[in-house]
């Protein structure tokens, strides 16, 4: 699958991801699936009717106490560096330049214009990116 152009993936970053998880699967019957990252910790893999649809992990650790729990939304696109490398020119910042996610992808972190926060993200042939 090409998800280049679309929401290609969207995850909880949370304080509680043992109290998100049990109200996530109630509240829309997801599955939830925890699989070690290593040194990242653990990363819960949520799914509908068999199909991976969102993930979620705990806030990272240095994570300043005034950013609460959210959800990321991760933009698909061709080329990371040249995506993100445009950021500033359209107006927007660069908040995280982009970075490997072993297996997966690479992925940066960019505000729109307004401030609004979004990924940008460019899988791995295996990943459908």
């Amino acid at each position: 699958m090409d998800i280049k152009g679309t929401v290609a993936w969207t995850e909880l970053q949370t304080s509680d991801p043992e109290a998100a998880g049990r109200f996530y699967t109630a509240l829309i019957g997801w599955e939830a699936r925890v699989q070690d990252m290593g040194e990242a910790g653990p990363y819960t893999l949520f799914s509908k009717d068999g199909k991976e649809i969102a993930g979620m992990m705990a806030l990272p650790p240095g994570t300043p106490d005034n950013v609460p729990s959210h959800w990321m939304s991760y933009l698909g696109v061709a080329d990371i560096d040249a995506a993100t490398a445009k950021v500033p020119d359209l107006g927007g910042s660069v908040v995280a330049q982009p970075f490997d996610i072993p297996g997966v992808g690479r992925m940066s972190v960019i505000t729109d214009p307004t401030g609004a926060v979004v990924s940008l993200f460019q899988g791995t042939d295996q990943s459908g990116g």
